[in-house]
């Protein structure tokens, strides 16, 4: 009851004030917390496997907490998002919350900057994405944020720009960048009505149609597949190799799997070269299926049509195991050559012979991350640590206790863990 919020830099008044009329929760009443917390896990009981959680901003992150670790406990493979709106990399309380609310956020900051560059044709294009995804290392878990070109409270894409070719553009570049896309109801069928500039009521029209033949449809079912097919889209580090406002091509790469991006928002074009860390050979584009020869891991002179896309996927060995941990540290600054490995007192992790430990993969600056599958130490308690291997040097091991886990019968947990700084062992 303290009016609506006037100052939107003033967090006392974001999370105390009213919403556009709605009614405020009073966080600090228990009975409150335990009503709206079981009506939540009723939902679960019936199926519901994700929770999109508005407006997070307007309570406090120890709200968040708590109520991300109570869905957890009732259902521990529950997915989590919230939507703290014009979030940004840059934004310290977003990102904050993006990392100790327990749920990812919408990336509003990408959000924006495709539209931007593809929706409204700005000058600097895809250089404006790159800024965004230069700033992934602010966030622990960079490759979980939601990705989406448009939603409720803006106008639709195509209200910004009708072309469909450049949706398709669109479309591509949110299913296979780092990140978990989330597609806005009707896209695939071109669905928008501009009127007064496609603003709320308009972007929220019904439905028109159902056609799954539409080539929206089709590039969105076909990336869909990809990234459960491919790890290296759905978990993988990301590597711009070409850039300018009106091309931008990048890799996705986990293990032994690739995945090569090109997106064109321009006219007809070529690019002399550009690397593309696939085996050399014959390679068919998943979308197009136009064929591209790959010469000592690159393509050379490489004909992009108008508002093109091309999307070259090679998917290598798997983890298989009756138990796979998601492994997923932060905090560790690293050396290129430098490898961060698991060690612990099972044979999945080496007995504590570091020479044996699990090695993880380098997603950017402040992530490293692995699937470890277990098998002998199934339904066990573990004690593991990390550490920092240096070709010719003495391991670096963080200064911590041994972490305790009980490894699940089977499958598939994650492991979200922070490095813990000290002197060298």
């Amino acid at each position: 009851h303290y009016g609506e919020v006037q100052d939107w830099e003033d967090d006392w008044q974001v999370q105390n004030c009213e919403l556009a009329g709605l009614a405020t929760f009073n966080e600090n009443n228990n009975e409150y917390r335990q009503y709206i917390k079981a009506a939540i896990k009723q939902w679960l009981d019936r199926g519901v496997d994700a929770l999109r959680v508005d407006t997070v901003k307007h309570m406090p992150i120890w709200f968040w907490q708590e109520f991300t670790g109570d869905m957890y406990l009732h259902r521990p493979d529950v997915f989590i998002f919230g939507e703290w709106i014009w979030s940004h990399p840059s934004d310290d309380r977003s990102v904050e919350f993006a990392n100790h609310s327990g749920m990812t956020i919408l990336d509003f900051g990408l959000c924006q900057a495709v539209r931007a560059a593809l929706g409204q044709g700005a000058e600097s294009g895809f250089h404006l994405v790159s800024e965004i995804l230069e700033q992934d290392h602010r966030y622990n878990s960079a490759t979980e944020l939601i990705t989406f070109i448009d939603n409720h409270d803006m106008p639709r894409f195509q209200s910004l720009n009708p072309d469909s070719d450049m949706l398709k553009v669109a479309i591509a570049l949110i299913m296979t960048t780092r990140g978990i896309p989330c597609l806005y109801y009707g896209t695939e069928q071109y669905l928008h009505d501009d009127t007064d500039g496609g603003n709320d009521p308009y972007n929220r029209p019904m439905m028109q149609s159902w056609d799954t033949d539409t080539e929206v449809y089709r590039y969105a079912r076909l990336l869909s597949g990809l990234r459960r097919l491919n790890p290296a889209v759905s978990m993988g580090s990301q590597w711009q190799k070409y850039l300018t406002p009106d091309v931008l091509c990048y890799v996705r790469r986990y293990r032994d799997s690739v995945c090569f991006v090109v997106l064109n928002r321009g006219g007809e074009t070529t690019i002399p070269e550009v690397d593309t860390e696939l085996p050399d050979g014959e390679h068919t584009c998943v979308v197009t299926r136009n064929k591209y020869e790959v010469k000592d891991g690159k393509l050379l002179d490489l004909h992009l049509d108008a508002r093109s896309v091309i999307v070259i996927s090679r998917v290598g060995e798997r983890v298989k195991a009756q138990t796979i941990v998601r492994a997923q540290l932060n905090g560790v600054q690293t050396l290129p050559g430098e490898t961060i490995v698991v060690t612990g007192d099972c044979p999945e992790l080496g007995n504590w012979d570091i020479s044996k430990a699990y090695p993880l993969e380098y997603i950017n600056s402040n992530t490293w991350f692995g699937e470890i599958p277990f098998n002998e130490s199934t339904g066990k308690m573990i004690s593991y640590k990390y550490a920092l291997w240096r070709e010719g040097q003495s391991p670096l091991r963080e200064n911590f206790v041994p972490r305790r886990w009980v490894i699940a019968s089977e499958g598939t947990v994650k492991w979200r863990d922070m490095w813990v700084t000290g002197p060298e062992s």
